[in-house]
């Protein structure tokens, strides 16, 4: 980025941050479902649920923790394709391009933004299951990489959410395309692990790319070796990053050209 480009983000992403920090529900709703969530199955289901001896087995909102903190995300990035589509169907893009400002730094800014926002969300969630009992033997470095992992997904999913930001056609076509991704983590290592699952269901659980990101900040958390799932997390992370970028700014410059 040029220094005309971060001082154009910097500005409009301080506009969308003072809009959420006027209207906070945008945080609290997002950590609501994955907090009711944590609640339900931690206080009803889990008892009946066995984790086994791995990562977090002793304690149940340790197991579930990293599942829930990746459905937190996928639903905050719902309120950023609602944010970007309001500012294109109500002109705000088409006012900015009158002004001298940098095209990319209005999709810089939405990405910022939630980012900024789902982090908040996050710390509210952990804040929760801490209450529930949640502990953790992580070390500064180890707390450090899931923050890391947590940023580089947020941000992918992010990129992905532009895109039916910029190309739906109703504010309900904008903010629906993040069901599915709520739902993945049920078809992972999240909630039960891989093993108790059926064939076809068990391999698609195991070649997802919830599973690998799972097991690997339980692993961190619980302060155990995280083997090769990291790379197989990262790679998942930064390849969909790059993809959900290229396609989200070629549509966008399509649109504002």
């Amino acid at each position: 980025m040029t220094a005309h480009v971060i001082g154009d983000t910097a500005v409009l992403t301080g506009r969308s941050l003072r809009h959420i920090l006027r209207s906070p529900d945008t945080i609290i709703t997002t950590a609501l479902m994955p907090i009711a969530m944590m609640l339900l199955f931690v206080y009803v289901f889990g008892g009946a649920i066995d984790t086994g001896a791995g990562a977090g087995g002793g304690s149940y909102v340790s197991y579930l923790l990293p599942g829930i903190l990746l459905i937190t995300v996928a639903s905050g990035i719902a309120y950023t394709a609602f944010r970007l589509f309001t500012d294109m169907s109500g002109g705000i893009i088409e006012r900015f391009r009158s002004m001298p400002i940098a095209r990319s730094s209005v999709l810089w800014a939405h990405v910022l933004t939630s980012l900024v926002a789902i982090l908040a969300s996050l710390l509210v969630v952990v804040g929760v299951a801490l209450l529930m009992g949640f502990r953790s033997g992580a070390g500064p470095l180890a707390w450090l990489a899931v923050t890391g992992i947590l940023v580089l997904f947020t941000l992918a999913l992010t990129w992905v959410a532009v895109i039916p930001g910029l190309t739906a056609r109703s504010v309900d076509g904008a903010s629906a395309f993040s069901y599915p991704l709520i739902f993945l983590p049920f078809l992972s290592s999240a909630f039960v692990p891989t093993a108790s699952m059926p064939g076809p269901v068990r391999w698609f659980a195991e070649h997802q790319p919830v599973t690998s990101i799972v097991n690997t900040i339980r692993a961190l958390l619980a302060g155990q070796p995280v083997g090769a799932d990291i790379w197989i997390a990262l790679a998942w992370c930064a390849g969909i990053l790059v993809v959900a970028f290229v396609v989200a700014t070629t549509i966008y410059r399509r649109k504002v050209r």
